[in-house]
């Protein structure tokens, strides 16, 4: 566990309109990420990236620093300025060894979320690493840490109340859009299919919203949202061109650029003059700053949930030492899984050996006393040897273990 390295960049060091330049083009990530993996002698990593954080999780025997940090941001071309650049060194935390652990531990709990007891953050990460894992980006190392995440998120989830009425961004920011009194008929466009807006999409249905035009770079995954809601689809490319009107906009995407732009939100009005809503979730926003300054417009992004945020922290802060002798729980059982899984890996060629031992006994030290056996003495004494053979290879293994358990 000690080459376990995180460079996490979050939304406690960072505001979350500037952690949005870290977030990278899905186009060529994997490309880069593989780039960077050779380059600074990684064995494994993957990339996260959510509302409130940016990571980078790895294995390596490298030093990871600031000076690293700064090396590996650059490396990774975000395009970020000398300034930029020495601002997002500064506010990053690095983990390492036990201390990694326990950040991913705490991490996929929410309890280093904005919102701590969301359940989003789990999934968010179990992705982040299955993105890796397809990438070829992931090896035993992370697999085994992975599972030891998931596995002490699903305890506390289950063994506390952390997240018992849970909210989450999704959640706070509906009932932001519900203070405004929004119409059932309102007419509401989705930009973006995924889990955020499917997410939010399904408070809208529930409140009996029932007017969406869904817009999406995959015309399918458009397609599959808005025959959920009963609504139309479009692909990203046609928003420009939509001219029904709209009374709300709920949008959030990876896009790295402004998606809504002030000439694209001019032609949604379509000539229209009243106040507008834009619930934006994405990081970076997809709202370019120009639609704020030269439009009336209600906006509900995800830096005006933080008062909120703190104070569902307070209601949820004597369930959090709960949480955190869950996490400690599991990271002993994990250190001892480990120290057995270095004695299995290094023990796994005794089997061969006992192979060879055995082979060389019967056909060629004792050849001619077994050939001199009737048949009856040969299978007595081949069922001795493969008893004494199962017996050499699993006893060893078992007292290594119990050595190792008792010592702890």
């Amino acid at each position: 566990m000690k080459y376990l390295k995180v460079i996490a960049f979050t939304h406690k060091q960072i505001e979350l309109k500037e952690l949005g330049k870290l977030v990278m083009c899905q186009e060529n990530l994997t490309d880069k990420l593989h780039d960077v993996k050779q380059r600074f002698g990684i064995n494994e990593m993957f990339y996260l990236a959510t509302c409130n954080r940016v990571e980078f999780v790895m294995t390596t025997p490298q030093k990871v620093d600031k000076e690293f940090a700064h090396e590996f941001l650059d490396a990774m071309q975000m395009g970020l300025c000398h300034h930029s650049m020495g601002n997002f060194t500064n506010a990053a935390s690095i983990y390492e060894g036990h201390a990694a652990m326990e950040h991913l531990l705490r991490t996929s709990c929410s309890l280093e979320s904005l919102i701590v007891g969301e359940k989003e953050i789990l999934a968010q990460l179990r992705k982040a690493y299955e993105s890796g894992r397809e990438a070829g980006l992931t090896g035993d190392k992370l697999r085994l840490i992975m599972e030891c995440v998931v596995k002490t998120a699903k305890e506390v989830y289950t063994h506390t109340n952390i997240s018992k009425n849970p909210i989450s961004v999704v959640s706070l920011a509906y009932r932001k859009l519900k203070d405004l009194k929004l119409c059932s008929n309102a007419r509401i466009l989705i930009i973006g299919a995924g889990e955020t807006n499917r997410n939010i999409s399904k408070y809208l249905q529930k409140h009996k919203f029932s007017n969406f035009s869904v817009f999406n770079r995959t015309l399918s995954k458009a397609q599959q949202l808005a025959n959920d809601l009963g609504g139309e689809a479009f692909e990203l490319e046609e928003l420009k061109n939509y001219n029904k009107g709209f009374d709300a906009i709920i949008t959030c995407t990876s896009a790295v650029e402004p998606i809504i732009t002030p000439e694209i939100y001019t032609s949604l009005l379509n000539g229209e003059t009243g106040k507008k809503t834009i619930v934006d979730l994405a990081i970076p926003n997809d709202t370019a700053p120009e639609v704020l300054q030269q439009f009336d417009v209600n906006f509900i992004e995800v830096h005006s949930l933080n008062e909120v945020a703190k104070k569902n922290l307070q209601e949820r802060y004597h369930e959090l030492s709960s949480a955190e002798a869950i996490i400690e729980q599991n990271i002993n059982e994990f250190l001892v899984m480990l120290k057995q899984r270095k004695i299995e890996l290094a023990m796994r060629q005794v089997p061969e050996k006992i192979k060879e031992i055995r082979n060389n006994a019967v056909n060629t030290v004792f050849a001619d006393e077994v050939q001199s056996l009737d048949k009856e003495s040969r299978e007595i004494l081949e069922k001795v040897i493969n008893y004494m053979e199962k017996k050499y290879i699993s006893v060893p293994m078992i007292m290594a273990k119990d050595i190792l358990i008792n010592n702890n």
